[in-house]
């Protein structure tokens, strides 16, 4: 991204972002409710209009590229709310995903592998999953399309702690197969310990983008309610 902006009407949601993922890097956008968190990845991936500034993927620009020609090079969101067919089968949802495909490795037994509480549900409509089931359904729905760049929003969002711990323990799975991640969560804890890196969104601009492991967690608080603005 390299001054990204994006507007709902008169409101300016995010403002001259830019910033760069690495291939096989965890990335944890944080920031309160209305940074423009949301937004962002909605943009990135190509189902909301940039009002300025350009995203680039893979050396090419994504400007005029619609979000299904993104999925098909390799860019996939998991929306919040899920957003699953309820009305499918868990592998039914997944197999939705799976018909329009790149090449790679995943494919509905190593998706299943990947997320083993899916296997005995996978008969299961989606309607009756638990939130922690629909979230799992959901990585594994956009893993089906073997995307290079995966955009997960509100990882933990309306989760009881135990199944926060289950969608955690996957998308451990899947750091530690160097998948590419960018990821919104609320919970600073569980950002700070899956990801590589911590950028937070303070009204649409970024305020702090550091490595995990060189930040602390009072730098990361600091950021997230505006109590200090970069120099």
């Amino acid at each position: 991204m390299d001054g990204l902006g994006s507007r709902h009407g008169l409101l300016h949601a995010v403002r001259g972002v830019s910033f760069a993922v690495a291939e096989g890097e965890v990335v944890a956008l944080i920031g309160a409710n209305g940074a423009g968190k949301t937004t962002l990845l909605r943009t990135v991936a190509g189902a909301h209009p940039p009002a300025e500034g350009m995203v680039s993927y893979d050396g090419a620009d994504l400007a005029g590229v619609p979000a299904h020609e993104r999925v098909r090079r390799g860019i996939a969101l998991v929306p919040e709310g899920r957003k699953l067919f309820g009305e499918l089968t868990v592998e039914e949802n997944l197999l939705v995903a799976g018909r329009r495909a790149r090449p790679g490795p995943w494919n509905l037994e190593t998706v299943l592998d990947a997320f083993p509480v899916l296997r005995p549900l996978r008969g299961r409509l989606a309607a009756r999953l638990s939130g922690g089931q629909q979230q799992a359904t959901a990585i594994a729905r956009a893993l089906m399309t073997n995307p290079r760049l995966l955009l997960i929003d509100e990882v933990s969002l309306g989760l009881s702690p135990k199944a926060v711990d289950e969608v955690y323990a996957n998308l451990t799975v899947l750091r530690d197969r160097d998948a590419t991640v960018l990821l919104v969560e609320q919970d600073l804890n569980r950002a700070l310990a899956v990801a590589d890196r911590v950028i937070c969104l303070l009204e649409g601009s970024i305020v702090l983008d550091r490595k995990t492991a060189a930040v602390t967690r009072d730098e990361v608080v600091t950021a997230y309610f505006g109590f200090a603005r970069p120099s």
